[in-house]
């Protein structure tokens, strides 16, 4: 299974960018999927989960600028940011049925991350 993510770049403080993330798995609908960020230096993450069912769930950072979006006949996970701050620069991660074992994040499948950088 892969995941790629693309629409990652460099934008400004204020600015909108929306990240993508085209699966090759056929049952993509039943996954739970999610986006994931990482710092430099930082840990990995939540940035915003979606379920199967179209549930979603935001970190506390991005709720009110970011949604997370599915189209599962196009395989797709998308992320829409808006009025972008020079904190959200990061390398985003798509992870299909995200979660954690104790205190460790796990996924069935990740992938590769693309780098939003925001200036300010």
């Amino acid at each position: 299974v892969r995941l790629v993510e693309s629409g990652g770049g460099l934008v400004q403080t204020g600015g909108s960018l929306r990240l993508s993330c085209a699966s090759s798995e056929s049952i993509f609908s039943v996954r739970d999927m999610g986006w994931y960020r990482q710092a430099i230096g930082k840990q990995r993450d939540l940035v915003a989960t979606i379920t199967s069912g179209n549930a979603t769930n935001y970190a506390d950072s991005v709720k009110g600028r970011f949604t997370i979006s599915r189209d599962n006949a196009k395989k797709t996970v998308y992320l829409q940011m808006n009025n972008l701050k020079p904190e959200d620069t990061a390398v985003y991660y798509c992870a299909a049925d995200p979660g954690y074992s104790g205190s460790y994040l796990i996924a069935s499948y990740w992938g590769k991350g693309t780098l939003v950088t925001v200036s300010s």
